[in-house]
């Protein structure tokens, strides 16, 4: 008989987080994992074939990985800016930036 193992599911909203805990056969993958969660009913916006990418304590997975006892599955919201083309932007604008966010007038 296949032991179980206890895996958690978190989706992070801008206001708050969702963290469901599951319990699944030893051998789920991640796909099982979401969809045991319930998540991918409450926030259709989750796209896991195309928008959204996933994790296991911040590493990159794909949905086929195989979970093990207390992983905590993190489904990554789509970045709204690409931070190079921000800070290109910026250069781009002449902005100084200075370390501690100040004016950099106020640095010397």
């Amino acid at each position: 008989m296949a032991g179980m193992i206890n895996v958690e599911v978190v989706y992070a909203l801008p206001q708050r987080q969702e963290l469901i805990g599951v319990h699944l056969l030893e051998g789920a993958t991640v796909r099982e994992a979401l969809e045991a969660s319930g998540l991918l009913q409450k926030y259709p916006e989750i796209q896991p074939d195309r928008a959204n990418k996933l994790g296991i304590f911040a590493k990159l997975v794909k949905l086929d990985t195989e979970l093990r006892d207390r992983d905590r599955v993190e489904v990554y919201r789509p970045l709204i800016a690409d931070p190079k083309a921000v800070r290109k932007k910026r250069a781009d604008e002449g902005k100084v930036m200075k370390k501690g966010g100040g004016p950099a007038e106020a640095a010397e």
